[in-house]
Order: C-alpha cells, then structure tokens, then sequence
C-alpha cells in the first residue's frame, strides 16, 4: 500500500471514503453467535511479542490479533495459538503494522481496528484494518496516513469520540538548567504539547494544534513540571478536548546529577509532591485556548501508560482514572456543566475493595455509573479483576482462576537493573465491551491463559477460549 503524506492524505478525503464502510451500533446484548455473514459482531484479540533484543525484552516487539465471535469466545474448548511459529515466522492472526507493540483503537462496532505505529522507520504512520473473518480476517484499507511530521515517531493517541482519533506528544522541553560546572541554575523546562484531530472514518488530519506549556510562576517556581501527555477525550458536547498529563517535580534546591560516564543528567527530581491531578483542556475542533484544571481529590498523574482510562459516562460526566503505570486507585470526574473536576467526588478503589494497596492498570466505563478495573496490589503478585459501580462507589472482586500468578504484574525496573520487564497489566491496552458482555484476555507472561466474558448485570464469570502463549508474549487486549 502506498503511503501518503499529510497533503496527500487531506486532499484525499474523498477517495479515501470510497475504501470505507459505514459503521453500525452493536448494543445487542446478545452478539450474533453464527460465526458468518456480514452481520457478525467479530471480537479481536491482540498479543504483544518479544522484540530482537539480547536479551529479548517480553511484549516490546510488535503485535498480533485474532478475530473471533461471541460464541467462540465463551468455549472453553476454543483455542487461540497467536504466538505459533513454523519456522521464522508467526502463521496464527494477523500482524498489525508496527516496530514496537502497536497502540490499538476500534470501532465499537469492533469493524474496524486504528493503529498509529510506534517507534521505527515507520513510527507515527496510521493505519485501518477492516475485520472480515475468523483468524487472520484482517484487510488494511483507506490510506495509510503520516502523523509523524506533527507527533513524532512515538505519539500516544486515543479514539477520543466514535469516528475520531486524537494524537498528543510531549517535546521540545529544554535543559532544566543553564550555565556551566559547578556553578548550574535552575532554569524551568517549559516544553509543548502537539496535537493532531483524525478522521477515523475518511482517513485524515483535520486540524493541529499546540499548547505551550505553563503550569503558572508559583508551580514552576516550585519545580513542577510537565514530562508526558496522553489519553486524549472529548466531552458529550465535543467542544472540549481534555489531555491527560504526567507531572513531576525538580528538587530546585538539589543539585544537578551526573550519569556514571560524568555526562549530566539534570536537575534531580523530587517524589515530595503537592500538586493534584493535573488535566489540560482545550476548545474542539480549533484545539485553542488552552487552560488546565486541577484536581484537589487525587494527586495521581492522569497519563495511564497504554490503555485508556478516561472515559464518558452515560450521564455525561468523563469518569478518569487517576493512575500512573498502575500507582493510583481513585477514579475522579470531570462535571459535564463545568468542564472542571467535581471536587465532590472521589471513588476509591482501596476503600470499595476494602483493601490499602490497589494500583489501577486498566479501566473501562461501561453503561450508567458501571466499569471493570484491572488492578495489581502491592502486597501481593498477581493481576485481578473487579466491577466498580461508580455511583453507589462500590466494587466486586471477581473470581478469576489464575489471577494470582506474578506473571502479571512482572519486574519493576529497581527489581531488574534499571529496565522493566512488564507483564499483562503493565502492557494492557483495552477491555472489550460488546452489549452485557465484557472481554478480558488473562494471559501470564509467558504462560497459556483464558478470554474471560463477564455478564456485568449478573456478574457471571464464563472462563472461555483458551489463549495459548510464548516465551516473553502475552495477550494484551479485546475489542
């Protein structure tokens, strides 16, 4: 498939349309079953691979999907082998185009899946693949569009609304420090925020944007900053865009540290933090009049890692939660009638659980106040999975056979020499939801696992396909 650049790519709106289907609602609660046709509501499973590394590094070499219906999915005799080789090559599924493990999006009719290639000579090309069939039943269709030359090589980007992608990048930060050894000053990194709107349906760009980044005198004066931004929404009215961001803090009264080759490093950061959530918000489609809003309930970056963890509510509200790479347990909301945080609410997931050590890995907003959440704890290995009713604040653990195995939440980096080795739910990219049913791939780090289907109205747990692994493979998410 040829690529095409930005120009080529907004000019070429009208013919891109002419590749694509219209997309169709799938509330049925019960997805047709029949396996054939034009009407089957396919579930895709995806799976991240070890990259060429030496030593390999687990999930970090690109990334597989699968296609299969609701009936398959709840059969516990059905088997996915996605990491089977004969030979050099992988011969289950569908690679989806990526040097890194590919952030993936879907339509909810689970059509179409999005993905916007990470790192590599190819980083930052968008591409559409149609979902026809059973297995491999993938077709890349559309153009295949070039964010690079505004995101970068390695955006991170959401579908903010049905039929609309949004990409966001951090950069052009400067040196937290002028002047010359020893005698070093402070200086604040500042930094911008770029932003890209995606047609998803007619495969284009349909306007940019940037934000210079200002925190105000007083938080920069106090050395906080901003490091990343991710997980892009937009609100009911699709007037607002609101951006997650990472915020951490330079210990201004610290000095500047130095690598173990005596190259420096920067300014020290400091974990002693008072700033709350922090999200930035700006006016849809212009992407103008930046401004940011703070929460005062959590102090939790709202920048998830690789799954999305903002989401609309059925009464309007955008539900977040607060967590960064699995540290917090508080989910917050962002009101529908002022576009701020509604300081007046606060769910915890420790408290719901009554438990003092959950991290969120994962979070979906399903219909009226009700969500699942992936979590991992602290105080013992394993990843779990529980339905959150954000209205009452309540949770329910649910019963997961191997949700105790470590394989989940892998090596931090302090346990594996500086470099992380992450599991299932360090990775996880999205849960499926398809009418009662929610699809949850739980798959160990290198060992075999099951598609969970969760009924959230009645709660019950089906363990069904079984999910074959690989050494440094996982399956990472449903759509």
């Amino acid at each position: 498939m040829k690529k095409n650049l930005l120009k080529t790519a907004l000019f070429g709106t009208v013919i891109a349309s002419l590749f694509l289907a219209g997309c169709n609602s799938s509330d049925d609660p019960n997805p047709d079953p029949d396996g054939g046709g034009d009407d089957v509501r396919w579930i895709t499973v995806t799976g991240a691979f070890p990259d060429d590394a030496n030593p390999p590094v687990a999930g970090n070499g690109g990334t597989r999907a699968y296609a299969l219906t609701h009936e398959q999915a709840i059969n516990p005799n059905y088997e996915i082998d996605l990491f089977r080789m004969e030979g050099a090559k992988y011969v289950v599924g569908q690679e989806l185009k990526s040097q890194r493990t590919a952030r993936v999006q879907a339509s909810e009719d689970g059509k179409y899946l999005y993905n916007i290639q990470y790192t590599g000579a190819n980083g930052g090309v968008f591409n559409k693949y149609l979902v026809s069939g059973e297995g491999d039943g993938y077709s890349e269709v559309g153009y295949e569009l070039n964010t690079a030359v505004i995101l970068g090589t390695s955006p991170r980007w959401t579908k903010a609304a049905e039929g609309i992608g949004v990409g966001v990048s951090f950069g052009e930060a400067l040196d937290p420090y002028t002047g010359t050894a020893p005698n070093f000053v402070y200086r604040h990194p500042k930094g911008k925020i770029k932003i890209a709107n995606i047609d998803l349906d007619n495969t284009a760009i349909t306007n940019t944007g940037n934000i210079d980044v200002d925190l105000g005198a007083e938080l920069e004066g106090e050395g906080y900053h901003v490091w990343r931004a991710d997980v892009p929404i937009l609100n009911q009215a699709k007037d607002k865009l609101f951006i997650g961001v990472g915020i951490r803090r330079h210990n201004i009264n610290g000095t500047v540290t130095y690598n173990n080759s005596g190259v420096i490093n920067g300014w020290a950061t400091t974990t002693d933090r008072d700033l709350g959530t922090v999200t930035y918000v700006v006016d849809y489609p212009s992407l103008k009049n930046p401004k940011i809003i703070k929460s005062t309930v959590a102090k939790t970056d709202n920048l998830s890692y690789r799954t999305m963890t903002q989401h609309l509510g059925t009464d309007g509200n955008i539900y977040q939660a607060a967590t960064s790479m699995g540290s917090g347990h508080q989910i917050l909301r962002i009101s529908k009638s002022t576009n701020d945080y509604d300081n007046t609410y606060d769910f915890n997931l420790n408290t719901a659980l009554g438990i003092s050590d959950a991290g969120i890995r994962a979070f979906r907003y399903i219909k009226d106040g009700i969500g699942v959440v992936l979590y991992t704890r602290t105080s013992t290995a394993g990843g779990f999975v529980a339905l959150v009713d954000l209205n009452a604040k309540k949770a329910e653990k649910l019963n997961i056979e191997n949700d105790s195995d470590a394989g989940f939440s892998g090596l931090t980096a302090s346990q594996n020499g500086g470099v992380a080795l992450t599991g299932t739910f360090s990775q996880f990219q999205n849960i499926g939801v398809v009418g009662d049913y929610v699809y949850v791939p739980m798959s160990p780090n290198g060992k075999d696992g099951n598609l969970y289907v969760i009924n959230w109205k009645t709660k019950a747990v089906t363990k069904g396909a079984k999910l074959k692994n690989a050494s440094g493979s996982f399956y990472l998410g449903a759509y």
